[in-house]
């Protein structure tokens, strides 16, 4: 369990293929000006005590940002975003933190109490009734469990693992989904004056 003040890890992940936005790098679409990671790094930086990025690839194009970069395992290849939550949890138990917050880079509105809300872990974010599977609150000493879900045959589903971990769903209201995820041009044209 975490409690407030103890340590936690923030995972952002950036790992996507953007096949919906033409296959582009998420990371740096523009919206006002910046790119996404920078509106994602602006909100969560200040509520958790160190930052890594899940992606794959040539991670030297986040080199201005002087994050880690935590590519999926070898072993987990093609199992999804969980692999990067699986590398995620491990980087984060190396930092002796007591949880690891994720959150998928396209979600530039994440709420400034984010941590504070979902505390303590695990527990992931809902709007309206619609769960956010990616913007959770992970217990390190899941990973044994995530892993062996990997392992096995299925779909690897996020929403599985999170009910595996017995995540509790934690309601954010307001008018608008603070975790609305930016997948098309029509998604980024709709928030470009929030």
């Amino acid at each position: 369990m975490t409690a407030p003040g103890q340590e936690v890890c923030g995972l952002i992940l950036a790992g996507g293929l953007g096949t919906r936005l033409g296959r582009v790098d998420k990371a740096f679409v523009p919206l006002q000006g910046r790119p996404l990671i920078e509106h994602v790094l602006a909100r969560l930086t200040p509520q958790v005590a160190t930052i890594a990025i899940s992606a794959n690839g040539d991670a030297a194009r986040f080199s201005a940002y002087s994050l880690p970069v935590l590519a999926d395992a070898p072993a987990l290849a093609g199992k999804g975003p969980l692999a990067g939550v699986a590398a995620g949890l491990a980087w984060a138990a190396e930092h002796g933190a007591e949880a690891l917050l994720t959150i998928p880079v396209d979600t530039p509105f994440l709420p400034l109490d984010y941590l504070a809300s979902l505390q303590p872990a695990p527990a992931v974010a809902c709007h309206a009734g619609r769960q956010h599977h990616l913007a959770a609150l992970w217990r390190l000493d899941f990973l044994p469990q995530l892993l062996a879900f990997l392992a096995a045959p299925g779909s690897y589903k996020v929403r599985d693992a999170l009910a595996l971990m017995g995540g509790r769903q934690v309601s954010f209201e307001g008018p608008t989904d603070p975790f609305h995820n930016i997948n098309t041009a029509e998604d980024l044209a709709a928030v470009k004056n929030q």
